[in-house]
């Protein structure tokens, strides 16, 4: 019957929009639901009496003007609708007193002698009208004394509704009732009893088409009284009422969805409505599987939850509208998989469909492992063939396999066939093989085989959890995956694929990472070489890591990876502490390959070897001559200051188990640890805590510990408050000594040039610490100026921020006589050689607060530096046991003291 078809969608939307032009273009039986509607705009005198409304009036007249059924309509607005509200009060009264008796209704009247039906079709408009009003508010109090719908029948008998042949004049009869009586009916109300009669969803739906502003009021409300889970048959009626409209609406289909989203009610209908919005054509392959994916993989848990359990209980319940519904979805995704399937020649996927079948693949990983889906065969078949297509290496490309790599471990169930099995471990095997092309083709640093090798590694050492963290990164989800279904493929990767020496041997040929940054997403080298660092695998098979490492540190770049620290931090380990088997299995970083990558920094002509202060004999025949060193920050700088302090560290804590094995390590020399800019390296990781964050507290503690002389109170202080103008100002060596040399004629001069230093970075103005400190005594003139010496002060400051313990010593060798041959050793053995100092340093309150600051760090270098002696040197006994060491601590401390006091 064209009745149950609803609206046509040009009708509604031409009534809409009052377009009289396409509404004269629609044939009669199109135009007949809104018949009511446009009978009404026709006849009722309108406010507006512009020359618009009216020539619309005419429009109207002449469109309907051919229609018999006019009449009936036109009869029905000559009804006294005042009296008629008077009399649809009273019977609500009624129906809310508790009168139950359809033979009580004052529209009705005592019907005992005839039927309803009989006495509707005999009776003129006016009769009907109450009829119907009546039979509407008796229907209503019934659903009202039957709250739960499940004691009584859903659908309530109706002579009235019963009979399809007054369905089409009941539909106008109560438009032309709401139409008049706005106050005492509301469209909500009407809409939910007619949901309880027969032809209840097509009545509804043309009351909203001669309402069109009613339509997203009437959808949210059939939606909100709806149920959360579609499990009775009232939700089957109302579900076909929004989709009547929906149909007759077709643009505002989604926004109706988005509603069921958003108040978790009517699942079933979202994905109807999902599926007919594909069908009808709006888009090439619609949306279906970016909103499942959306519902399953979104930020919001309490729509993850009702969408799965919609997708449980459909499975379970057949025959219902949620198993219907989710039957449906799968029918769609199993046809999208054999688009995709048919389109790609002998297993090569096209480049245009790469980006869907990953999607496809995604969400089928969300279904199975958030909503306990179970595949069916045919799903498993296609999944797996799709799964092991070849994609072309592109970003897209790298991204398909590593999710389709993720399902094989997420879904061990696709191989449980044996086919399956030996299709996947065939396509597994393509992957290591492919591996390399696919990264030099594609451009993406971190590629699949990354992920394979670290898939390798945990596989081996048996960390499954770690496995089940990888995968649910890689595909963007939390899902639970059980340890004992992953016992085919551990044996597929440790026995088929990756053996520990095949893992171990690959690992160290990986190229690093270039410019390798916080800011690459995914699993690249240094997680695999990590891993097999932290498990003991490479010390296991005598594969020495070092250079990796050394090139990998050289390269890095800001902000910091996260992972870089945690390799230093197992390489320093492995070296320290390594297995009993191999003990020279991995090797320290050489003083030579530090000085490098320093050399390559903002630092290097203070690490050239002519300009070096020390004695540092540079090994041009040493390894890793050809790396090159990233200098466009202190990255690598600053994960080398982190590995020798670490180093140090590690090589104390474990002295004793050393000594009790005899066995020797290398020793970082102190003329090389005070060669390092460490405090400048800290205040810049302090500066950019965004790209340092992970390293600036593990440094502080180090330093704080071992060289307690770089972390002074004041000097933090002191620090904090450095102000800098970035303006770049030439200075040159000889505008420095011609102004100290013409303090006594000209200290202006002076005053100005160090006002100039103070407004420049520390780093730049460092060139002239030693010339600076050649002047001291200059300053302690008697005619130099106070404001001059303070000023010195200021600058000296600001160089103890670069290299203090080089500005110490030329401190020390300016300040007291006789001391050309000082060295920083000495300075930490006695510290109190800076007491010695020229008389006049007591009567010149700036130079005197340097001194003190000398003298301070001095005392703290020296305590620091007998803590470690005693810590570097245990005794032991024959049997290997540390001896009580009372008295040299004794000594120590005895030491200590006579040098404060």
């Amino acid at each position: 019957m064209s009745f149950k078809k609803g609206v046509d969608p040009k009708v509604f939307r031409a009534i809409q929009n009052v377009d009289m032009q396409q509404l004269g273009e629609c044939s009669e039986q199109e135009i007949r639901p809104v018949l009511p509607c446009l009978v009404r705009m026709g006849l009722i005198s309108p406010l507006d009496t512009s020359k618009k409304c009216m020539t619309m009036k005419v429009d109207i007249l002449t469109i309907v003007s051919g229609m018999e059924l006019v009449n009936s309509i036109v009869a029905l607005l000559s009804i006294d609708f005042h009296r008629l509200e008077t009399e649809v009060k009273k019977e609500q009264q009624l129906r809310q007193k508790g009168v139950a008796l359809q033979n009580d209704s004052i529209l009705i009247g005592n019907l005992s002698n005839t039927s309803m039906a009989l006495e509707y079709e005999r009776s003129d408009m006016t009769r009907r009208l109450s009829i119907l009003l009546g039979e509407l508010l008796y229907v209503q109090s019934q659903i009202q004394d039957n709250e739960n719908p499940e004691t009584s029948s859903y659908i309530k008998p109706s002579e009235l509704f019963d009979n399809d042949i007054f369905a089409e004049e009941l539909s106008d009869i109560i438009c032309i009732a709401l139409a008049e009586l706005p106050i005492t009916l509301n469209i909500l109300t009407i809409t939910e009893t007619l949901l309880h009669l027969h032809n209840g969803p097509a009545i509804v739906c043309r009351i909203v088409a001669n309402f069109p502003d009613c339509f997203r009021e009437v959808c949210t409300y059939l939606i909100q009284t709806g149920e959360k889970q579609e499990e009775t048959k009232l939700s089957t009626v109302r579900a076909s009422a929004i989709s009547l409209l929906c149909k007759m609406n077709p643009s505002q289909a989604l926004s109706i969805r988005s509603k069921c989203v958003e108040l978790c009610r009517m699942p079933a209908l979202a994905i109807t409505l999902s599926l007919e919005h594909n069908q009808s054509g709006s888009g090439e392959d619609g949306d279906m599987v970016a909103f499942i994916s959306g519902l399953l993989l979104g930020n919001d848990q309490t729509i993850r939850n009702w969408i799965a359990l919609f997708i449980r209980t459909g499975q379970k319940k057949k025959g219902e509208i949620s198993s219907n519904a989710l039957q449906q979805l799968r029918d769609e995704l199993l046809r999208r998989l054999q688009i995709i399937i048919n389109s790609s020649a002998e297993g090569q996927l096209l480049d245009s469909q790469v980006v869907q079948a990953s999607a496809l693949l995604r969400l089928y990983c969300a279904l199975r492992g958030i909503a306990a889906i179970k595949f069916q065969e045919e799903e498993v078949n296609l999944i797996v063939k799709l799964l092991t297509s070849h994609p072309s290496p592109t970003p897209a490309g790298v991204r398909f396999v590593s999710i389709g790599l993720c399902m094989l471990i997420a879904c061990p169930s696709l191989i449980s066939l044996q086919e399956h099995e030996r299709r996947s471990i065939e396509w597994v095997q393509w992957l290591v093989r492919e591996e390399a092309y696919f990264e030099s083709a594609s451009g993406v640093t971190a590629s699949f085989g990354e992920m394979l090798l670290l898939m390798a590694i945990h596989f081996h050492s048996n960390q499954l959890s770690a496995i089940c963290d990888l995968v649910c990164a890689t595909l963007g989800m939390k899902i639970p995956i059980r340890h004992n279904n992953m016992t085919r493929m551990k044996q597929v990767f440790t026995q088929e694929i990756f053996t520990e020496q095949v893992v171990t041997a690959h690992a160290v040929k990986v190229p690093v990472t270039n410019s390798l940054s916080a800011n690459m997403m995914g699993f690249l080298p240094i997680h695999c070489i990590h891993q097999l660092l932290k498990s003991r695998a490479f010390a296991k098979h005598n594969v020495n890591i070092k250079n990796w490492i050394y090139k990998q540190i050289c390269t890095s770049v800001s902000p910091l990876h996260p992972v870089l620290p945690m390799l230093v931090e197992v390489y320093v380990n492995s070296v320290i502490m390594p297995t009993s088997k191999n003990t020279e299995t991995n090797k320290p970083l050489t003083e030579n390959e530090i000085r490098r990558v320093f050399q390559s920094s903002i630092f290097g002509q203070y690490f050239d070897q002519k300009q070096s202060i020390f004695n540092m004999d540079f090994d041009l025949n040493s390894e890793n001559q050809d790396v090159v060193v990233d200098n466009s920050s202190l990255t690598p700088q600053l994960l080398l200051l982190y590995y020798l302090l670490l180093y140090e560290d590690c090589r104390l804590s474990n002295a004793h188990i050393l000594a009790s094995f005899n066995r020797k390590i290398k020793i970082y020399s102190p003329e090389f640890m005070s060669e390092l800019p460490i405090k400048y390296l800290l205040h810049h990781a302090q500066k950019d805590q965004s790209s340092y964050s992970g390293l600036f507290g593990p440094l502080l503690k180090l330093l704080a510990t071992h060289f307690p002389h770089l972390t002074l109170v004041e000097d933090w202080l002191d620090d904090m408050s450095i102000k800098t103008e970035y303006k770049p100002i030439h200075i040159s060596e000889i505008m420095v000594v011609e102004a100290f040399t013409e303090i006594d004629t000209n200290p202006s001069k002076c005053a100005k040039l160090m006002q100039k230093l103070l407004k420049q970075e520390a780093i730049d103005i460092w060139p002239f610490a030693e010339i600076f400190t050649q002047f001291a005594k200059n300053i302690l003139a008697d005619t130099a100026p106070r404001y001059l010496q303070d000023l010195y002060k200021d600058v000296w400051l600001r160089f103890n921020t670069v290299l203090p313990r080089r500005l110490w010593v030329l401190t020390v060798k300016n300040l007291v006589d006789d001391f050309s041959n000082l060295t920083r050793i000495d300075v930490a053995e006695d510290p109190l050689q800076i007491m010695r100092c020229d008389e006049r340093v007591y009567r010149c309150a700036p130079l005197y607060a340097v001194v003190l600051r000398v003298l301070r760090a001095s005392l703290a270098s020296s305590r620091s530096q007998l803590m470690q002696h005693l810590q570097a040197n245990p005794r032991l006994d024959h049997t290997g046991q540390v001896l009580n060491e009372s008295d040299r601590e004794e000594m120590c401390r005895a030491t200590i003291a006579a040098q404060v006091n």
